[in-house]
């Protein structure tokens, strides 16, 4: 059973169509990238599943009980998200926040969660410095932890290694593909590499006017890429 599934579905902004006719779903365990070139609508994609922006036709649907503010979300970097003025911890414990209606505060279970994602980004020691005051790869593990708080079923990243040093890089893929093999849990990355892309990816999603989406071995074959 599919935890998102996309039926014929056209995206874009008031009357312009950036992308028309997506049919796929993304299953429990998925490690989904979707590459394209800029402006070929992917954070678009993100936007419409997400709720964010309308659609323009189509459907889709969130199954197994899932929605739409239960999914984990890591938009892109930026300069702003680096001016937070509050802890690690209390960045990370805003990702309850989409599951409160009633409840100011969060349960104990909650904050053990906290510094239990934490911990899997191997920064739990820096829960309380100012995230201000971190690198900018660390600055993203703990987005990423924020994100497992509102999901641990499904992320959504936007090009979360986007302006990172090498070893910072390749440190959060390791993170990413460890929640994805050993959690089992979903991935939706949007990629601008195409080689990270079909290293770590189960699936891919080309935004194109004629899209893709198949396995990474499928899509290798298509495109004859080695």
């Amino acid at each position: 059973m599919a935890l998102i599934y996309v039926d014929n579905l056209s995206i874009g902004y008031k009357d312009k169509v950036v992308l028309e006719n997506l049919s796929f779903s993304i299953n429990k365990g998925d490690y989904l990238c979707i590459i394209g070139d800029n402006g070929s609508g992917k954070s678009t994609l993100f936007k419409t599943l997400l709720g964010i922006r309308h659609k323009i036709s189509g459907s889709y649907s969130f199954c197994e009980g899932l929605k739409a503010n239960e999914i984990g979300y890591l938009p892109q970097r930026t300069q702003v998200q680096g001016d937070f003025p509050a802890s690690v911890l209390e960045i990370v414990e805003q990702g309850f926040v989409g599951q409160h209606k009633f409840m100011p505060f969060l349960s104990k279970k909650e904050k053990e969660k906290a510094l239990y994602y934490l911990s899997l980004m191997d920064i739990v020691d820096l829960k309380n410095t100012s995230f201000k005051k971190l690198s900018g790869g660390q600055q993203q593990r703990v987005l990423l932890a924020r994100a497992l708080c509102a999901s641990s079923r499904i992320l959504f990243l936007d090009e979360p290694v986007t302006g990172l040093d090498v070893r910072s890089r390749e440190l959060l893929y390791s993170i990413i593909e460890k929640l994805n093999k050993e959690l089992n849990i979903a991935i939706v990355m949007i990629s601008h590499n195409i080689d990270d892309a079909l290293k770590y990816a189960s699936h891919i999603l080309y935004a194109k006017k004629d899209f893709f989406y198949g396995t990474t071995l499928e899509f290798k074959e298509k495109y004859d890429y080695h």
